[in-house]
């Protein structure tokens, strides 16, 4: 399943700030809440889901990292780690690979600009099929109306 929200929104090249460009884009397509204002960028950048995100998928991006891994590093439980790993896998953004018995995972592709590509094609083809939906609906309705 493809879960992302979808927020018309201004580009937000907000600084030279890695840390609050991808907060507000992790913000923006609904993986952590709303920013608001007042948002204390510092800590956000010590959340795990931030860290798990900038840390280990963005500036490792080509790094398959198992989850024994990832939770020491983040100093993380194992239901908190795959509560974030299954947000961005059902976003499409990360690729998961089996090694032996051990499952692993990076960033799709390796690359964000590639997964982020991934992320287009699947929001395309949301938006196709609730257009033939509405479409159906329009057909329907017109066929059904009394004259």
């Amino acid at each position: 399943m493809f879960k992302m929200s979808v927020v018309s929104v201004p580009t937000r090249v907000v600084s030279e700030d890695l840390d609050r460009n991808v907060a507000y884009f992790l913000s923006d397509i609904g993986y952590i809440p709303r920013l608001r204002p007042d948002t204390d960028y510092q800590t956000i950048s010590r959340a795990s889901y931030f860290r798990l995100f900038k840390e280990c998928f963005i500036l490792n991006p080509e790094r398959y990292w198992s989850a024994e891994e990832l939770m020491t590093y983040l100093g993380i439980s194992r239901t908190t780690l795959y509560r974030h790993l299954n947000k961005l896998k059902g976003m499409d953004i990360l690729e998961e690979t089996q090694e032996g018995k051990t499952k692993k995972y990076r960033i799709r592709s390796g690359n964000l600009m590639r997964a982020w590509n991934w992320v287009e094609i699947n929001l395309k083809m949301a938006i196709e099929n609730y257009r033939r939906t509405v479409e159906r609906i329009y057909e329907l309705a017109s066929s059904s109306r009394t004259p």
